[in-house]
């Protein structure tokens, strides 16, 4: 129960259908910087909010400290993955992490049959198990952050909200009398203050501001930065060069040179998508691999691909992309159905 409508709403639904409810929440952090402004995920009133909702409705609450696992785990990592020129995407490795693994563990010892979470997602029972589709509602749909969610963790898990539409849940939270009916949702990382993840990063490894060189495609020097974390694959505000034919772009960043390149946007264009760390919830891919649609970024739309396994699994996409970021997820579906997918690691033309 992170404190918002959308958890509170499945606590208390899972009640009133009889269920022995038990609502957990997780501090994660204990720094006087914490988020704590109107809509921000983990702001300090989210414990007071969760704890009242239980209060109301009759169930079990209990707060768990995971400030030092968090910062372990998601953090850390967050800041290690923009010093590497790649650009992270922070709640799909905590749901791998904390809400997941770790909150099934805790679901373990309390001897609960099931971990529900307010995630608009929907899962389904197919002919061989679980399956994970995106949710009815395309514009909450969270599956693009979800896909790492392996096949036995799918046996335990509950998303009540996959098949509602956001406007049901408050006219339900309003059913129940919760007092965050009309709570707004929260729209940034949740340990980012702001929305200034630069900030984040440079506290945690100040080495991120190391300024460099900004290189055009031939390796010539065009212009000075203040530090890699400022730019993103496909990124073209923020280069501050002016003078050239046609706009310019992030093309690529190298880390060990802290050289942005930049260049124009048909540089941008890859056929080709390697990845890391790939996890298949689907039958396994057949040798000559598998026609699927491919998210690359959460909010991009869908492009054809075929999917290829093995040792280095890739992605071969029907059309060129652009701005195509390492450490970004790219996430393959076979109608609503969440197939499976990796961390980008690297493109090619």
């Amino acid at each position: 129960m992170s404190g918002g409508v959308d958890s509170s709403v499945v606590a208390a639904l899972a009640h009133a259908h009889g269920c022995e409810t038990i609502g957990v929440t997780l501090r994660l952090s204990d720094a006087d910087d914490a988020p704590k402004r109107a809509g921000a995920c983990c702001a300090g009133s989210d414990i007071a909010d969760a704890r009242a909702v239980a209060e109301a409705q009759g169930f079990a609450h209990y707060v768990l400290d995971y400030a030092s696992a968090f910062q372990a785990a998601v953090m850390q990592d967050f800041a290690d993955q923009y010093l590497a020129g790649r650009t992270p995407v922070p709640c799909i490795t905590c749901n791998q992490t904390v809400k997941f693994r770790d909150l099934l563990q805790v679901a373990d010892d309390l001897g609960a049959d099931a971990l529900l979470t307010g995630h608009y997602v929907q899962r389904m029972q197919g002919a061989t198990g679980p399956e994970l589709h995106r949710a009815l509602d395309p514009a909450k749909d969270q599956s693009y952050f979800l896909f790492a969610t392996t096949t036995a963790q799918l046996a335990r898990l509950g998303f009540p909200l996959g098949g509602l539409d956001k406007p049901t849940v408050r006219r339900l939270a309003q059913h129940f009398g919760l007092r965050v009916a009309g709570k707004p949702d929260s729209q940034d990382i949740c340990f980012v203050p702001n929305g200034d993840y630069r900030a984040v990063v440079r506290k945690l490894r100040p080495q991120a501001e190391a300024p460099g060189d900004i290189v055009d495609l031939q390796g010539r020097i065009i212009g000075r930065h203040a530090g890699l974390i400022g730019f993103t694959i496909g990124q073209r505000r923020g280069l501050d060069i002016g003078g050239m034919a046609e706009p310019l772009y992030v093309i690529r960043i190298e880390p060990e040179t802290r050289r942005v390149v930049a260049g124009p946007r048909a540089a941008l264009a890859v056929r080709t998508v390697m990845l890391d760390g790939l996890n298949w919830l689907a039958d396994p891919l057949p040798p000559q691999g598998l026609d699927v649609a491919v998210k690359l970024r959460s909010m991009a739309p869908l492009a054809e691909a075929r999917m290829l396994g093995g040792p280095a699994p890739r992605l071969e996409l029907a059309t060129p992309q652009f701005g195509v970021a390492p450490g970004q997820a790219a996430v393959a579906y076979a109608g609503s159905r969440v197939l499976g997918g990796g961390f980008i690691r690297a493109t090619g033309p």
